[in-house]
């Protein structure tokens, strides 16, 4: 049976007090809803479609590249009205699957075992210690699903029921465009539930399974700061736990944060307030110093990157040492064992083996060959205001403390620089250049003074 997923987005989020859509609030660095068109993209359905409210362009606007159709709600009037918009796309003989944007965590597992059922309604149920606000399951004297009634609507008896509704349902759609057509909005909200196609499905006879979810994570929404905050820290332990399961060592493991996804060797050590962004694959025994930022980088085994370091779409070869206060930037590539210092910046460059860069400098398009030595305070002068030009510093170079390299420039093989010097024109293989003025004291010179 084809499945077709429905995902509810038109909430207003007033709780969040934002300006920002409350499904484009990231968990994780990723937005909410974005976490569910992920997880509904691998349960492989013929169409997801997104139903977003009026004024909600934004959310479309954000996330228009991803595989989905967006449906307009032009009136907030209840999740059965939402769900309403969305099901004339659908073929009668399809399973449908709702799904609510502001729950982020669900998982397909989870969800496979709920559309498993193809007759009857499928309603995925949690029981909480304190089920306040949430829909109630209610069931007869033989534990059959009756109905579920909204908390609003609901007396002393019915708010003691400690088994709630997490408003995630499957059903084929021929049902469930029955049932939508029945809905009234008689109730205290007055808008239309889509819950109450549980009492209809009752009335037609069709059997209701119920899947209680043991993660009670996978089916908590958001509706305010303080929920996100807790669905966040859930997320993040979740993921340090599995990499310490597979052989990561993590000094603190509520002070990393990973926000994409990450590959990550055996016997590395991360210290505290890391933070892992995009796609990093980080090889075996690496050790992460502390308040170090990474994203997007190929790290490669071996590599040691000291504290306080930035590094960002950068690929780091085996051996390599790090910082610590170093920032790698977009387009470095560094191979194998080369050392970048404290206080050092590299962009859009490539270093080749053995070569060091150790002390306040900044590298930018740039090429550096094997086994070179960048004295301290050195500088490549890549842009004259109007362009970036190219400085490519060949093998065996040795480059003296405070040189500036003024680009385009090319430093041959096994050439030496002298210290403070500026360096204008190619640099002969093999040979001394100094550009220093001759030292001389000038008696009796008076500094300007301020009048």
């Amino acid at each position: 049976m084809k499945l077709s997923i429905i995902i509810l987005a038109a909430g207003l989020g007033k709780r969040m007090n934002s300006d920002l859509p409350k499904v484009l609030h990231c968990l994780a660095d990723k937005p909410l809803l974005q976490h569910v068109i992920d997880t509904a993209l691998t349960l492989a359905p013929e169409t997801i479609q997104v139903v977003y409210g009026h004024g909600g362009e934004q959310v479309r606007n954000s996330l228009i590249n991803l595989p989905v159709q967006w449906v307009k709600q032009e009136q907030q009037l209840g999740t059965g009205h939402a769900v309403a918009q969305a099901i004339p796309n659908i073929a009668n003989d399809n399973m449908v699957l709702v799904l609510y944007g502001d729950v982020p965590l669900i998982n397909s597992i989870t969800l496979k075992t709920l559309f498993s059922q193809t007759n009857g309604l499928n309603i995925l149920t949690a029981k909480l210690n304190n089920p306040t606000g949430y829909g109630r399951i209610v069931r007869d004297d033989k534990n059959q699903v009756t109905s579920i009634v909204e908390e609003k609507d609901a007396n002393d008896e019915i708010k003691s029921i400690q088994e709630i509704n997490t408003g995630i349902l499957a059903t084929q759609a021929n049902n469930l465009r029955n049932w939508l057509t029945k809905l009234d909005n008689n109730n205290s909200q007055e808008e239309y539930y889509l819950t109450d196609i549980v009492a209809m499905a009752v009335v037609d006879k069709q059997p209701i399974h119920t899947n209680i979810v043991n993660n009670i994570y996978e089916v908590m929404g958001v509706n305010n700061r303080l929920q996100l905050a807790n669905l966040e820290r859930y997320y993040q332990l979740q993921q340090v736990n599995n990499l310490m399961l597979a052989g990561v060592t993590i000094q603190d493991p509520n002070r990393l944060d990973i926000r994409g996804t990450v590959q990550i060797g055996y016997d590395t050590n991360i210290d505290i307030n890391v933070i892992l962004a995009g796609k990093i694959s980080i090889g075996n025994r690496v050790k992460i110093g502390s308040n170090t930022v990474i994203k997007n980088a190929e790290i490669a085994d071996d590599v040691e990157i000291l504290s306080n370091c930035v590094i960002e779409n950068v690929v780091i070869g085996a051996g390599c040492k790090i910082g610590p206060f170093a920032r790698l930037r977009p387009e470095t590539k560094l191979a194998e064992r080369v050392h970048i210092g404290n206080f050092v910046e590299v962009k859009k460059s490539t270093v080749a083996n053995n070569s060091k860069i150790n002390h306040l400098s900044y590298i930018g398009d740039s090429e550096i060959g094997k086994n070179v030595n960048v004295g301290a305070g050195t500088i490549t002068c890549n842009y004259d205001g109007a362009k970036k030009h190219k400085t490519i510093i060949k093998d065996e170079v040795f480059i003296g403390s405070d040189t500036q390299l003024i680009a385009p420039v090319t430093v041959e093989t096994g050439a030496t620089i002298g210290a403070g010097s500026t360096i204008t024109t190619d640099v002969t293989a093999d040979s001394l250049t100094l550009s220093r003025a001759k030292q001389k004291s000038i008696i009796g010179w008076q500094r300007p003074n301020k009048k």
